[in-house]
């Protein structure tokens, strides 16, 4: 699995903004949202019971992650049209303020290492990347654990005070100083 320090794969995929069908489709590559803050989260399969929690869970916190010039980017390995169904039928998902991404040929789940050998899906992997293309945090669970979305914020805003931050950190708390 790619890991902090790494750059981030170059991709090409399509991916669902809109629950309209009209509307619903663009593409988006590696170069879409570069000199930004990226936040790009898995999940296993489109129509289960853990992934829309954690989904809707981004989409409240979009504003927050856009106040600090970062996009949220999801993605699994279902495809377009699988995401768009879901967001028709699922109330928490309709106006989901971020585009879901159709890694259907896994090419950039294979290219970060996440995934899962036993399902042939995505595993719950959470990464933050830097505006020059670096990973500066990787999380996985195992596939029926979600993850926490304030707790993906939280390291964002640690990130990017540049600084020494300790344990259990606040935006607008000291960050650490190094003794000379």
């Amino acid at each position: 699995m790619l890991s902090t320090g790494e750059l981030f794969p170059e991709f090409s995929m399509k991916a669902v903004v809109s629950s309209k069908i009209e509307n619903a489709f663009i593409e988006i590559n590696h170069r879409t949202y570069q000199d930004k803050w990226q936040v790009l989260f898995f999940w296993p399969k489109d129509f289960t019971f853990v992934c829309p929690t954690e989904i809707a869970e981004f989409g409240k916190l979009h504003a927050e992650f856009l106040e600090r010039d970062a996009i949220i980017l999801g993605a699994s390995t279902d495809s377009e049209f699988v995401h768009l169904a879901w967001r028709q039928q699922n109330e928490q998902l309709a106006n989901l303020p971020f585009p879901m991404l159709a890694d259907i040929k896994r090419e950039l789940s294979t290219a970060l290492g996440i995934l899962d050998k036993d399902e042939g899906v995505a595993k719950r992997a959470t990464f933050i990347v830097d505006p020059k293309g670096i990973i500066r945090f990787t999380m996985v669970t195992d596939l029926n654990v979600g993850r926490n979305p304030k707790e993906v914020l939280r390291v964002l805003d640690a990130l990017q005070t540049d600084e020494l931050c300790p344990c259990n950190w606040q935006k607008g708390e000291k960050t650490l100083e190094v003794a000379v």
